[in-house]
C-alpha cells in the first residue's frame, strides 16, 4: 500500500533576509501596531504579522492523495493499493497532479483573507515563498523540461475591483524564491497566457458537478505557442473541490500543453474544519467566488 506525504520545507527556505528582518523590526518600533492575525502588539516581524503567527504557517506533513494532494486525517482513509481519494480514482480531475502548502484553517486562512481583502499586495510575494515546499514535492513529475508557471486568472472586472490578482502575487513570490535557492534558472511566470473570458456566478452552495458546469468554457488560452508541448504549473490561493484548477487544466490541454499540475497555498476540506472561525465568519466560497 502506497501513501504520499507532503514534504516539509527546507530549514532556510522560509527565512526572510537579514536586511528585511532588520527593516521590519525598525518600522515596528517606530510605528507600533498590532499583529493583523492575532491582535497582539507587534514587537517585530514582517507585514503586520508577528513572528509567532508567521511561525504557525506550517506545511501539512500528513498523508495525502497522491494525485490531488487532498490531506487525509488518517492513512487508513486509503483502503487500497492506489493512494488516491475517491474523486481521483474516478478520474474527475482535469489536471495530472496537485499539491497544497497547508490547511485552510487558523492563521493560514487569516493570512489568505488578509491578502485578498486587506489590499496588502506585499503579503502575496511572502506567502508565495511558502509554495517552495509543495513545489519540491512535485519534483520528478514535471519531466526534463522547465515548467511554466501560470497563475489562475481573475475575470478583468474582478481584478479591477480587487486591484490585483492574488494568484499572480503568489506565483511571483514562488519564482523569486526558487531563483534564490539552488536553482540555476527560476521558472518563468506567464501572466497573460491563460484568460478568464467570462465572469462566473458564485460557487457558494453548489455541488461538485454544478461547480464544474458553472466553470465550463470559462477559460481560454491566448497564446497557443506558449503552452504547446509544455509542462504547466497552475498557481492559486485556495483549492476546495479542484473545479477551477480542472477547468484551467482542460483549457491548457486543448491548447496543446503536455502536462498540467496545480499548486495552491491552502486546501479547504470538510475533513479539517477551522475550529477557530467565528460563527459569523464567512467560508471561502462566501467571500471569493473565484475559489477553486
Amino acid at each position: 500500500m502506497r501513501f504520499a506525504f507532503a514534504s516539509a520545507s527546507k530549514p532556510d527556505s522560509r527565512q526572510p533576509s537579514l536586511l528585511r528582518d532588520v527593516l521590519d523590526s525598525v518600522l515596528a518600533v517606530a510605528f507600533p501596531t498590532n499583529c493583523s492575525l492575532c491582535g497582539n502588539e507587534l514587537g517585530g516581524g514582517r507585514l503586520r504579522i508577528c513572528g509567532a503567527c508567521w511561525a504557525e504557517l506550517q506545511p501539512w506533513q500528513g498523508p495525502i492523495c497522491e494525485r490531488c494532494g487532498l490531506p487525509f486525517a488518517s492513512a487508513r482513509a486509503l483502503d487500497s493499493s492506489v493512494g488516491e481519494c475517491g474523486d481521483c480514482r474516478a478520474d474527475v480531475s482535469g489536471f495530472d497532479a496537485a499539491r497544497n502548502f497547508g490547511l485552510y484553517t487558523g492563521k493560514l486562512r487569516k493570512a489568505v483573507l488578509r491578502l485578498k481583502f486587506g489590499g496588502d499586495e506585499r503579503l502575496g510575494a511572502h506567502l508565495g515563498e511558502l509554495l517552495a515546499a509543495p513545489w519540491d514535492s512535485l519534483a520528478g513529475r514535471e519531466g526534463s523540461n522547465q515548467p511554466l508557471i501560470i497563475p489562475v486568472p481573475l475575470h478583468p472586472s474582478r481584478q479591477r475591483e480587487r486591484g490585483f490578482n492574488q494568484s499572480e502575487l503568489l506565483a511571483m513570490g514562488l519564482a523569486q524564491r526558487l531563483g534564490k535557492h539552488g536553482r540555476n534558472t527560476a521558472p518563468q511566470v506567464a501572466k497573460s497566457v491563460l484568460l478568464r473570458r467570462r465572469a462566473t456566478p458564485p460557487q457558494t452552495g453548489l455541488s461538485v458537478s454544478a461547480r464544474r458546469e458553472n466553470l465550463r468554457g470559462a477559460f481560454e488560452v491566448s497564446k497557443l505557442e506558449a503552452v504547446r508541448g509544455k509542462t504547466i504549473v497552475l498557481i492559486d490561493d485556495v483549492m476546495t473541490t479542484g473545479a477551477t484548477l480542472s477547468a484551467c487544466a482542460r483549457a491548457l490541454r486543448r491548447a496543446g500543453a503536455a502536462q498540467v499540475m496545480g499548486l495552491t497555498l491552502a486546501r479547504a476540506t470538510p475533513q479539517f474544519p477551522d475550529m477557530t472561525r467565528a460563527d459569523d465568519d464567512n467560508p471561502v466560497d462566501g467571500l471569493d467566488r473565484d475559489s477553486t
